[in-house]
């Protein structure tokens, strides 16, 4: 056992943070997203019981975004025309402020097929259980 890894961290996840380097992806995904085709060339990893906002949470606590870039988060676009609302954006802010000084300044909205294709140079996607929409979010990781 290690002290102090969030309990939500599985030890593949913790693996997977742990051999990322800077400038690498992952993509925490919701339940709709096409985990398993978009992410052929990364590792992807199950965590069907989980939802995104208390996820990226033990994330941030372990791993650094990006400060070479101004907006290291990405997130889905609503497609034109949909009218879904987005509130789970607003946990998402409320979590970047605490783990990152530029808080919702961090984050970028990206077109869905252009998300996809990001995805797809990802070097890993969690498959959460996260039953919001346009919840999928792509964090590009920094240095210590």
């Amino acid at each position: 056992m290690l002290k102090n890894i969030p309990k939500l961290i599985s030890p593949q996840l913790l693996k997977v943070l742990c051999e990322m380097g800077h400038g690498d992806t992952i993509v925490l995904a919701d339940g709709n997203f096409p985990s398993e085709s978009i992410g052929k060339a990364a590792i992807v990893i199950r965590a069907d019981g989980h939802g995104i906002p208390e996820l990226l949470d033990a994330i941030l606590q372990l791993f650094p975004l990006d400060t070479y870039v101004d907006q290291p988060v990405a997130l889905m676009k609503v497609v034109p025309g949909d009218t879904v609302q987005t509130p789970i954006w607003e946990d998402y802010g409320q979590l970047l402020k605490l783990h990152d000084l530029r808080g919702d300044a961090a984050i970028r909205t990206v077109e869905r097929f252009d998300f996809y294709e990001e995805a797809k140079k990802a070097y890993a996607i969690v498959a959460t259980g996260e039953s919001a929409l346009y919840a999928n979010i792509l964090l590009q990781k920094g240095v210590i």
